[in-house]
């Protein structure tokens, strides 16, 4: 590939763009803030907004299940992440390519091609999201050997068999982080009557959510604070103090949340994916069962982070686990090494404009 060439992984929660030569230039939230036509923020600004602003401002996410739900405030919000990125520089004229899901209409397909269109492309290629996955997990997608990959995103969860550089069986569950996230809203609602963000159960799964193991302590957090709690304290927790409204009186009130209910509420989700896995290894042709049983299942996406999610999908597949480094920036990557690689893109790409 010639001249300016990106590479997009639009999800749900965040949106990722590679510039060949250069690597990832672009990780932000994928939300735009507006008041009535007029956009006040984008990106990472927009998602500092949400859930604090007045009632004229809207903050919202143009993608919903992983599909593009509102095309004209994608628009505004690609173009102007692209013009932010490109630093004056240009960002017409020149080459996308964007993975796309499987097991979506042709419509909903369509939308994605026609968003980065929108930039006044040159040329436009499309990847199938599970092939960028499995190339960014560093499998080689062009041989033989089938692989399985399970990409738990923020609204969706994509498990695909892929074999030859193709997919030879997919399924697109409507079941992802956001899933859980208010799964937690509403078990901590139900069982303590407290009205708490999303932003607070994003955090109490990700620090409570832990599938495998219990420990002893206690740590009290505000939304503020908690993106400065260190790694290595997170992982030790079964409890934490959030802040939220009484649905009763109104009122502010800090209650302490255990692992269990944040475990639970998770629970029926996670069973949804688990019993999606399981119907998609009953679909797999025989040979390739063999190689799963061989190279085992690949958990990737930003839910891929859960804590205890490989001990999991071991304990209801019988197989062997792999979860990517950075499971976030695995289909990103993937996408990276397809327009860094010539022979590679021509075998798994498709030329749409």
């Amino acid at each position: 590939m010639i001249g300016r060439t990106y590479g997009v992984d639009l999800g749900t929660s965040v949106i990722k763009i590679y510039k060949k030569g250069k690597g990832i230039i672009c990780n932000q939230k994928n939300i735009i803030a507006l008041e009535k036509n007029s956009v006040l923020a984008i990106g990472d600004d927009a998602f500092a907004m949400y859930e604090k602003v007045p009632g004229n401002v809207r903050v919202t996410y143009p993608i919903k299940n992983g599909v593009i739900a509102d095309i004209a405030n994608m628009e505004k919000l690609f173009n102007a992440l692209l013009k932010e990125i490109s630093k004056g520089g240009k960002t017409r004229n020149a080459e996308y390519v964007i993975a796309i899901p499987m097991d979506i209409t042709e419509v909903e397909k369509k939308a994605f091609i026609d968003l980065v269109d929108s930039s006044r492309a040159r040329k436009v290629k499309t990847v199938a999201k599970p092939i960028a996955a499995a190339v960014g997990a560093g499998l080689d997608v062009c041989n033989a050997k089938g692989a399985m990959i399970v990409d738990i995103g923020a609204s969706t969860t994509e498990i695909a068999i892929i074999s030859l550089g193709g997919i030879v069986v997919s399924k697109l569950l409507p079941i992802g982080g956001d899933t859980f996230n208010d799964a937690i809203v509403a078990a901590v609602k139900r069982n303590y009557n407290l009205l708490i963000g999303k932003k607070t159960a994003s955090k109490l799964k990700k620090v409570l959510g832990n599938i495998t193991k219990v420990a002893d302590n206690v740590y009290a957090i505000s939304e503020e604070e908690s993106s400065d709690m260190a790694e290595s304290e997170e992982s030790h927790l079964t409890s934490l103090s959030v802040y939220g409204r009484d649905v009763l009186t109104g009122l502010p009130q800090k209650i302490i949340v255990e692992s269990s209910l944040v475990v639970d509420a998770m629970s029926e989700g996670l069973e949804v994916i688990m019993e999606g896995i399981k119907g998609i290894l009953e679909r797999t042709p025989p040979e390739i069962s063999s190689d799963i049983i061989d190279s085992g299942i690949y958990i990737v996406g930003g839910s891929a982070t859960i804590k205890g999610i490989d001990d999991l999908v071991r304990e209801h597949t019988g197989l062997k686990v792999n979860v990517s480094e950075n499971p976030e920036n695995v289909v990103v990557n993937g996408i990276g090494t397809i327009i860094e690689t010539h022979d590679l893109s021509k075998a798994v790409c498709k030329i749409v404009k």
